[in-house]
């Protein structure tokens, strides 16, 4: 998902040579035993709008403790200006966000207030980064460090010898939009702030957040500041404008400052509790248990072949993958509720930052297999947000919804939970919570949008594609992308009418059905592809499918494939099988890819992070068609599928420029990882999971036993590389196997999951029969 302005396109000659001529020290920190975590590159994706972040964090942490250079949303490895290392970011977002109390140390007078003229200077050549930890050295002579707990941020600074060595906290200024600041200091070691922020793409209702940073010393002086007036001695400053304070410690004969600063969207209680979980234990500690619980995560998918390059793409992208959804609640189990109340979660962990409509798709199936139990979490979570908040969301960041991107991607999200067993005795709570989403519309007095165009879907069978109605919330309106907006909801009806069947809601479950089956009405036969309607039911927008209009970022080529739960009535619109796979071939400039892959997917497929539209071919940087190379499996040529995903597997390199687009909270890294082992959710929502060519020999996955029995589920594939790609044969637990795909009960089940690949196509699964079946 990517909402923000257009930017220049890198030539591929250009991302390739930034990729490969990084200093070292640019790329990752050294891991201190030769662990996993030392094939984690933090810095991918931290160029050309990938808009990850090369900070400090732990797995599904409250805390992201980067440096923000400049770039709206954080980092951009092109900029050589640190503004300040602040505690809130959300990796791969594609509008400004987070980036509270920023800090950064200084020395000599202060006697500037504004980040973007005091930021400091430095060097990639300087700077370093693994799974928890963050160094660099500025031009200054000061050595920045920085690790993370689950909800606290570590910092360590070697100053020059000096007797004004400070610090800055400044609570005034974010990535987003600061609606007012308080700042205290409230003794000789301890600052506290309250920050209330605003924004992410367009304004959302403000929310507010608590800081406590106390450090290991006392400083020996100090002063606040509000706007440009600077005030030595003085303990407060408060006011909606910039906002901030500076301690200063003399280092002329100790240069060592270490400070922790905790995190709480509760109170300032909360942040007081969750400082308590980390101070006192030194800074080398803390790093070394977040290097433990990446160690721990990473360890749960094992791979064996592969080049150095291809082994970190991978692993860098597991890591993104395991970033989030964050922890929201306080260490005494306190958060803040969407109705803005305080509640406590009893038995569980609550999570917040909910980027649905592109999670939907990979990251929430990753989650389900590498980290069921959190993931069950966060689905009661989305739970609680309906329950306390009244709907369930959309796009929701902190404490508020944002409306962002257009659907219902929430309804997929949580189908998949249930079939994975994450809502166990939770079932029709969460049904009546869907039920009530996809059959209504939120009141107009809330915060939500939901399903903004049901009531002319339900109504006509379609949402109505109305160009210049004006936004009546924050955020997107469905009404702007009435074509791709009608394939969404259809599809999550498809996935709830599982649901309901499975509950024993025969009727509803039929109607859920039918309505799974409006895709249909936008079909234009007269251009053969999707086409949006307008209020009157006429079809609008140009004819040419390239430059289509009504289709969230993207095209009606893009959108053709997005029937995940009735691919043979869309072949069967098309023409045939024939048909279908004649335009999947030139969708992938399929032709030029078996000449070319790497430069195909890069000249061809690639026009730039956020060139959505105007285009027939496959966007390999937007989740709009993330599932279309799995078509093929229901087209009786599942080895292109690997063709595709062979070449667009190369687009993820090994440096700053290596992710394909916006990340959007693992949402890209998720589709690397489930790519490269051969299992992909071809049904999102449903359990059902593709089959492909893993680029691994092989692969052990560590499953949590409470939800995969067998424990493990390892995947071979001998032999397995660009020429070797193609499935000669498959074997579960022994026993050949001609689908192209697999069910979630069956991976519960089983222990080995075997390819064998050659040279050349072969007749495995291209039968009618071997193809997933639609919902019905």
């Amino acid at each position: 998902m990517r909402r923000t302005r257009r930017l220049r396109l890198a030539a591929a000659s250009t991302v390739v040579a930034s990729a490969l001529c990084l200093p070292p020290a640019a790329r990752a920190a050294e891991p201190r035993d030769g662990g996993l975590t030392g094939l984690v590159n933090p810095f991918i994706g931290t160029q050309n709008e990938g808009n990850t972040f090369p900070g400090a964090a732990v797995p599904f942490g409250m805390v992201q403790f980067s440096p923000d250079t400049g770039h709206n949303t954080g980092y951009d490895h092109t900029q050589n200006r640190i503004r300040g290392f602040s505690l809130v970011h959300l990796s791969g977002v594609g509008c400004a966000i987070g980036g509270d109390l920023p800090v950064l140390p200084t020395t000599g007078d202060v006697t500037q207030t504004d980040y973007t003229k005091y930021a400091a200077t430095f060097r990639h050549a300087n700077e370093q980064a693994s799974p928890g930890y963050y160094r660099v050295g500025l031009d200054s002579g000061i050595e920045a460090e920085l690790t993370a707990s689950e909800r606290t941020a570590v910092q360590r600074y070697a100053f020059p010898a000096t007797d004004k060595a400070n610090v800055l906290l400044n609570a005034g200024q974010a990535l987003h939009k600061n609606v007012s600041s308080k700042v205290e200091i409230l003794d000789d070691r301890t600052v506290r702030t309250e920050i209330t922020g605003s924004g992410f793409c367009r304004s959302t209702r403000p929310y507010t957040l608590y800081t406590v940073t106390r450090f290991n010393r006392p400083f020996t002086a100090h002063g606040t500041w509000y706007q440009d007036s600077i005030t030595p001695g003085a303990t407060k400053s408060s006011g909606p404008g910039h906002n901030g304070a500076y301690v200063t410690f003399d280092t002329r004969k100790n240069r060592t400052v270490e400070a922790t600063t905790a995190l709480s969207y509760v109170d300032a209680h909360g942040a007081d509790v969750n400082l308590g979980t980390t101070y006192g234990r030194s800074f080398d500690a803390v790093r070394e248990a977040a290097r433990r619980s990446w160690e721990a995560r990473l360890n749960t998918v094992r791979v064996q072949g592969g080049d150095a390059t291809l082994r970190t793409t991978f692993y860098s992208s597991v890591y993104r993958s395991l970033l989030a959804p964050n922890i929201g609640s306080d260490a005494d189990g306190r958060y803040t509720g969407w109705d803005q109340k305080v509640h406590r979660a009893q038995g569980f962990t609550y999570y917040q930052n909910w980027s649905l409509w592109d999670t939907y798709r990979t990251q929430s199936q990753l989650l389900s297999l590498l980290a069921p139990r959190e993931a069950r979490d966060m689905a009661l979570s989305l739970l609680r947000i309906d329950e306390q908040g009244g709907w369930l969301p959309k796009w929701g960041y902190g404490t508020v919804e944002t409306n962002i991107m257009s659907g219902d991607p929430v309804t997929p999200y949580l189908t998949h939970a249930y079939h994975q067993g994450l809502l166990k005795g939770y079932e029709e709570r969460a049904y009546r919570a869907l039920k009530k989403n996809a059959d209504g519309v939120p009141p107009a007095d809330t915060m939500y949008v939901g399903r903004e165009a049901n009531r002319e879907y339900i109504a006509g069978g379609f949402a109505p594609y109305i160009k210049k109605r004006p936004y009546i919330k924050t955020g997107d309106s469905d009404y702007h992308h009435g074509g791709s907006v009608t394939l969404e909801y259809a599809l999550a009806d498809a996935m709830l009418a599982q649901m309901a069947r499975d509950l024993g809601h025969p009727a509803d479950a039929a109607r859920y059905a039918a309505r799974s089956r409006n895709y249909r009405t936008i079909f234009d036969p007269s251009t053969g592809f999707f086409r949006a309607r307008d209020a009157s039911g006429a079809f609008a927008g140009p004819a040419d499918p390239a430059r289509s209009e009504g289709f969230h970022e993207g095209t009606a080529w893009q959108y053709q494939w997005l029937v995940p739960q009735d691919l043979p009535g869309v072949v069967g619109l098309i023409g045939g099988r024939k048909a279908a796979n004649d335009r999947l071939d030139a969708f992938f400039a399929h032709d030029k890819l078996l000449q070319d892959p790497a430069r195909t997917a890069r000249e061809v497929w690639v026009h730039g992070p956020y060139a959505y539209y105007n285009a027939d071919k496959y966007n390999p940087q937007n989740e709009t068609d993330l599932i279309a190379p799995y078509t093929y499996l229901s087209t009786g040529e599942p080895w292109k599928t690997t063709d595709v995903v062979h070449a667009a597997l190369t687009l993820f390199t090994d440096g700053p420029t290596g992710m394909t687009g916006n990340d959007d909270l693992g949402t890209m890294s998720a589709w690397n990882v489930l790519s490269s082992i051969g299992l992909f959710p071809v049904q999102p929502g449903y359990p059902t999971w593709g089959l492909t060519t893993p680029v691994f020999d092989r692969v052990d996955l560590v499953l949590d036993r409470a939800y995969y029995p067998h424990g493990t589920l390892t995947i071979t594939a001998p032999g397995t590389s660009q020429s070797d790609r193609y499935i000669q044969s498959v074997r579960i637990d022994g026993t050949t196997y001609e689908r192209t795909y697999i069910t979630t009960d069956a991976l519960r089940r089983l222990g080995t999951l075997e390819f064998t690949v050659g040279a050349r196509p072969s007749g495995w699964g291209t039968a009618p029969e071997a193809a997933p079946p639609p919902l019905k």
